[in-house]
């Protein structure tokens, strides 16, 4: 009942003055809702940042070939042809971290469809898993099938750009469109993504079957079966009419004779592992078995190269921090401002309930009792300050979201940090004038006017 009794005491000395203890709480109320409204506003950058770069693939892997010497001189990363098709099996293999994984053959060159020619960024072979490791979904149509990436069909899916570019409003599906002279069939049209973080239109692609692509189009490191095809006619011609009754010793080389894919070394490969959490661990596992399949001796570096979003997303995710806990400072400052007034107030208080005190004390009052009196005044303005700055910290962020199209979260952690920070205020800028207080000579302050 005395501590009741005190908080009663305390509520009503602290509306006996409505209009000051409103002034007095102003301080922490604009600091409080600043925090609160940085807190989520920041909280809801974050998110919005996690999901972009979980599109771009923040569980993605990529391995790429190192470099190569010749004559004592490197040719560039990438250079070696060192990574195969069986590189990819034995990854998924002894992985147990990596969930997908497929090679990767990158070519450049022109898709024609009737009148219409395109140069797209990009024309990919790859496996049937590629669309989970790419974020990619399927708008129309579907995606080629594990079997037909063993057949090396020669199927593929287009980007919304290529589609725009050489379909115009027409549909695309089981329509025939040359790659570098190949006839593929399109069998799926991707869902649009837009441009990514650095600018590059994602939507500019084309992806098929790597076994097709690596058998039939040019640039993946061999000549194409179609080129091979005609030289050979050419050869045969030429010869039979400067030998008309030469034998030849050879047949003519046909599309039957030639395997899926002549060679197995690709461009890259893509890994997916089985969460954020894991990508540390399915590089150190991937290094360990391309070591092994690559035959490398201890103390003989890597002849390959492996990349992660890892490093990017740090370095995003860690500037949003940066600048979120610098706006935080600013407005922990405010709190300090607004301590500091409500120390004043309170100070003012005692000389102004000089004869009070006095009076309480000479009634069987003690010191304890005196300071915790002041104190609870000061932890309740402060608490008060605080649910209201935490109304206003919220009402401010859900206006900002909505007029700017801020992303914003609700931070549970922002309102109970505030709170806890709004009576850590009251306790520490409330002590020095509730000892004060206590300190008062009862005889004295009754002689006080």
């Amino acid at each position: 009942m005395k501590n009741w009794r005190i908080l009663k005491s305390a509520l009503k000395s602290i509306l006996r003055n409505p209009m000051r203890t409103f002034l007095t709480t102003l301080g922490i109320v604009i600091g409080i809702a600043a925090v609160i409204a940085l807190m989520e506003v920041g909280a809801g950058a974050q998110d919005s940042l996690k999901k972009s770069i979980s599109a771009m693939g923040v569980n993605s892997i990529t391995v790429r070939p190192g470099a190569g010497m010749m004559g004592g001189v490197s040719s560039g990363a990438g250079s070696k042809a060192n990574l195969t098709a069986q590189d990819v099996s034995e990854i998924l293999k002894e992985c147990p971290s990596v969930k997908l994984a497929t090679p990767v053959i990158s070519v450049r060159g022109q898709v024609v469809y009737g009148g219409k020619n395109w140069s797209p960024f990009g024309i990919s072979g790859v496996n049937e898993d590629y669309l989970e490791i790419g974020n990619w979904q399927v708008e129309d149509g579907e995606m080629f099938s594990k079997l037909q990436v063993l057949r090396g069909s020669k199927v593929c899916l287009i980007g919304s750009t290529v589609k725009r570019e050489l379909f115009g409003s027409e549909d695309p599906l089981g329509k025939d469109i040359r790659i570098q002279n190949v006839l593929f069939k399109v069998i799926g049209v991707l869902k649009s993504k837009g441009a990514n973080m650095i600018g590059m239109d994602q939507d500019d692609t084309v992806i098929a079957p790597w076994t097709a692509v690596k058998a039939r189009l040019t640039g993946a490191g061999q000549t194409s079966i179609s080129s091979v095809s005609s030289s050979s006619s050419t050869t045969a011609t030429s010869t039979s009419s400067t030998y008309p009754d030469a034998t030849s010793l050879y047949p003519p080389s046909s599309d039957s004779n030639l395997p899926p894919v002549r060679f197995q070394n690709v461009d890259s490969i893509s890994a997916w592992a089985r969460t954020p959490e894991l990508v540390d661990s399915a590089v150190e596992e991937i290094t360990k078995v391309l070591r092994s399949t690559h035959k490398l001796a201890s103390g003989v570096e890597n002849d390959f190269q492996i990349r992660t979003m890892s490093e990017f997303s740090d370095f995003l995710t860690g500037s949003t921090k940066n600048m979120t806990n610098l706006l935080l400072c600013v407005a922990f400052i405010s709190l300090i401002v607004g301590g500091v007034g409500i120390m004043n107030i309170m100070l003012v208080s005692v000389t102004e309930r000089t004869r009070e005190i006095g009076l309480r004390m000479a009634v069987g009052a003690k010191k304890r009792d005196i300071l915790r009196q002041f104190l609870v005044e000061s932890v309740v303005i402060c608490f008060m300050g605080g649910l209201i700055g935490i109304a206003f910290g919220h009402g401010a962020s859900m206006v900002l979201a909505s007029a700017m199209k801020w992303p914003s979260t609700v931070s549970y952690s922002a309102i109970l940090l505030s709170v806890g920070v709004s009576v850590l205020v009251g306790v520490v800028f409330g002590y020095y004038p509730a000892w004060k207080a206590a300190r008062l000579d009862p005889i004295e302050a009754l002689r006080y006017e």
